[in-house]
């Protein structure tokens, strides 16, 4: 079985060594900044990254869980994108970015290799937030290895019940958390600690990963608070910044 590694590098941005491929989540690489306002609203990034696009290596395939915010999408992770040989994300990231960037729908496939990746739904905050745009996970799966869940920024429970429904166990979750608000909006627009913890029970997960828990002003709870949430369960795996960390 090949190994499983991650190399977290900062926000939602991890290196996922999975089935001989690696695996680049959410590409943001921009120094600390405040981003033009969307929507009425201005991000801030409050650090850069543990590790620039040249430090890298080789990336097989992004997995953009969607690209109409810079915390998931920033300017250097858009430019990064350009160059590597295909990028999955949403149908409507494929029309808006073209280049090498394949759109999937939920419950959809694309085979890479040896592995398989599923699309699967998210919900980028409660419920009534599809007008914040398309979004989606992933399902990693190859031959008897563990499967892998990359949550992106999913809010709903509902949506991680009909992940394990539709799958069954979960070996590996990567779940984007640190509870994301927004003056412009109404509750939690990624999951919170204690959600995460939650949907780690949901999926029966062995390990647990966290992203997109700091890095961003936005973010309600921290890289902390999400460690708090896994104490005692012992599936929480710590993954400091630009340090690979082995998953199996």
């Amino acid at each position: 079985m090949n190994d499983i590694a991650v190399t977290y590098i900062g926000g939602p941005t991890a290196l996922l060594e999975y089935g001989g491929l690696r695996f680049l989540t959410d590409p943001t690489f921009d120094n600390a900044q405040t981003y033009k306002p969307r929507n009425g609203f201005a991000h801030t990034k409050t650090r850069g990254p543990a590790l620039a696009p040249g430090d890298l290596g080789t990336i097989d395939v992004a997995l953009l869980s969607h690209h109409h915010h810079a915390d998931n999408l920033d300017t250097l992770g858009e430019q990064f994108l350009r160059g590597l040989p295909l990028t999955i994300s949403t149908t409507k990231a494929a029309a808006d970015l073209g280049g090498t960037v394949t759109g999937l729908e939920p419950w959809s496939s694309r085979q890479i290799g040896e592995v398989t990746v599923t699309a699967v739904p998210a919900l980028h905050g409660p419920p009534g937030s599809e007008s914040r745009g398309p979004v989606i996970g992933f399902v990693l799966q190859t031959g008897n290895s563990p499967r892998v869940y990359i949550s992106g920024d999913n809010a709903s429970l509902s949506h991680v019940e009909s992940i394990a429904g539709r799958f069954g166990k979960i070996d590996i979750a990567l779940l984007f958390a640190g509870a994301a608000r927004l003056p412009v909006a109404e509750g939690n627009l990624t999951m919170s600690s204690a959600d995460a913890a939650l949907a780690a029970e949901i999926l029966a997960s062995d390990i647990v990963v966290g992203l997109h828990t700091e890095d961003w002003a936005h973010l309600s709870e921290t890289r902390d608070d999400f460690r708090k949430a896994f104490a005692g369960k012992g599936i929480y795996r710590e993954t400091p910044r630009a340090l690979r960390v082995e998953l199996n």
